[in-house]
């Protein structure tokens, strides 16, 4: 594909200096075709790609790359789960077998082929993702699912006593990491350190190489432990699966799995919260019960995908999508944001989509994500969690304020201020919960034989006034001097309720992790 190929040419045109910034035609670039990382809308702009052509587009990246843009729901679907016309490996990508695409393009590591599941094909792709398919198996998502509850409560426990937090640093951008850290097999290797590495490793800064650097030795670590000492977790079954992963290959795909469900899991976290902060009835619905969280997760992943675009697919043969004639060596982008508000499958946007998973967030065919359900996991019970410990959270700005950080592959809210009555740090082995522990409480309970050591030595004479101010539920105490250690077979009331839950309370709780 060229641009010349959707526009008439113009060599005059083409040599003009381009419009300033804020003029109708910036973004613009030879043949008139826009530039996507020019865009200060990118959703705005898809959609008027989609009025002027359709569901597949033509489109700029750096350096007036051609490339297209896939917008439609149904072609993007067509295009990942046609392995014999499309495929992930750019090596037969025209403009870089012709030299437009220099070795420090700024999506070159983006695009540029990897010896992994997601770039190979044929043989060597049932190989190499049949290990990672068969490590993910092997996840007990009970045990997950605990383990992001208590992950949850720790990292909720360094904030609830202030009342305030900043949810995207101190959050959003903690749980995703000390899971996947799990459930890899370092959790030693969790801490802020790491986090900030991984964040600067995907934001492409100046330190970002270093960064990467520093999560690939981690990386490099675990894979020569777990070859000397196999355990439970995911580089071991990577490491012991028939596949016969080399390291370099097991360290690649912890890689992969690492920073993809890292970075989607956090934009997914991010997302689910604004929306339950900032929109009244979401949140109405979601205490009332009405919406679950697993169900508001899914709602996050139609409106707002954690990747906007995936690069890239490339074309095998000459074929036609969408209306247009695509050439053998096009590269083509997977866009979800797009497809996701493609009007022939949602004509109103503001409808519903519970129980609808049809969405393209997690992509789809032979290249689908294989971590989807535990960036759902993640996503459900960290929620989840949150709003049990701190259910009074309210946004701290004007939504206005907010700001956001965007590429073409994602956008990422840049912070989240929150306020909430101070609440106490709880057992990272209880429940979630939002129960406050008032100072009024005392050790003393209903049916005790010891009420509290100085109350004791007042009996009739001060009956009358500590009444109101000591727990009584019982009236009918007067006398100090029957002695009540007896009635203690009266306890199992607050030990243990005296209904045990029902059937379906009993699935949530196992659900959930709890």
């Amino acid at each position: 594909m060229t641009p010349e190929s959707h526009a008439p040419t113009s060599t005059d045109d083409d040599l003009r200096p381009g419009p300033p910034p804020g003029c109708p035609a910036h973004g613009l670039g030879p043949g008139g075709l826009h530039r996507l990382h020019e865009a200060e809308d990118l959703g705005a702009l898809y959609e008027q790609l989609r009025e002027q052509h359709g569901p597949v587009a033509p489109v700029l990246l750096h350096d007036d790359v051609p490339m297209w843009v896939v917008l439609g729901h149904a072609e993007n679907l067509h295009m990942v789960r046609s392995p014999s016309q499309y495929c992930r490996d750019s090596r037969i990508w025209t403009p870089l077998r012709e030299g437009l695409v220099k070795p420090d393009h700024p999506l070159m590591p983006h695009i540029a082929w990897q010896p992994i599941a997601s770039h190979a094909e044929g043989d060597e792709h049932k190989r190499l993702r049949g290990a990672v398919m068969g490590a993910v198996s092997t996840i007990d998502f009970r045990s997950l699912r605990r383990y992001i509850n208590r992950s949850t409560q720790v990292i909720v426990n360094r904030f609830c006593e202030a009342g305030e937090a900043e949810l995207v640093s101190q959050f959003t951008e903690h749980l995703p990491m000390a899971v996947m850290c799990e459930i890899l097999g370092m959790p030693e290797e969790y801490n802020d350190r790491l986090v900030e590495a991984a964040r600067d490793a995907l934001k492409g800064t100046e330190t970002a190489i270093a960064s990467h650097s520093y999560v690939m030795e981690a990386l490099s670590r675990l894979t020569a432990l777990r070859r000397a000492q196999p355990e439970e977790d995911l580089a071991s079954y990577l490491i012991t699966h028939p596949a016969r992963l080399t390291d370099d290959e097991v360290r690649e795909h912890l890689r992969l799995v690492l920073f993809a469900a890292y970075e989607a899991t956090t934009n997914l976290l991010s997302n689910v919260l604004l929306t339950v902060l900032i929109d009244p009835r979401f949140r109405a619905q979601l205490n009332g019960g009405q919406m679950t969280v697993p169900e508001a997760v899914e709602q996050s992943l139609w409106n707002e995908p954690p990747f906007s675009t995936v690069f890239a697919y490339f074309a095998k043969q000459e074929t036609e999508l969408g209306g247009q004639r695509i050439r053998r060596g096009d590269g083509l982008l997977f866009a979800p944001l797009p497809a996701n508000v493609d009007p022939r499958v949602r004509p109103d946007l503001k409808a519903s989509m519970q129980g609808n998973r049809s969405h393209l967030a997690f992509g789809g065919g032979p290249h689908e994500c294989p971590g989807q359900d535990i960036g759902r996991s993640i996503a459900d019970v960290g929620v989840d969690a949150l709003l049990m410990r701190l259910p009074d959270v309210e946004l701290d700005c004007d939504q206005e304020e907010l700001r956001w950080t965007a590429s073409i592959a994602s956008r990422h809210l840049v912070e989240l201020p929150v306020q909430f009555a101070p609440k106490p740090p709880q057992d990272v082995q209880e429940v979630p919960n939002h129960k406050p522990v008032a100072a009024q409480r005392s050790d003393w309970q209903i049916g005790t034989a010891q009420p509290q050591a100085p109350a004791q030595p007042q009996p009739a004479a001060a009956q009358p006034q500590p009444a109101a101010a000591q727990p009584q539920p019982v009236a009918a105490q007067p006398q100090p001097d029957p002695v009540l250690p007896q009635p203690v077979p009266v306890q199992p009331a607050v030990a243990e309720p005296a209904h045990r839950k029902g059937l379906w309370q009993r699935f949530l709780s196992w659900w959930r992790g709890y």
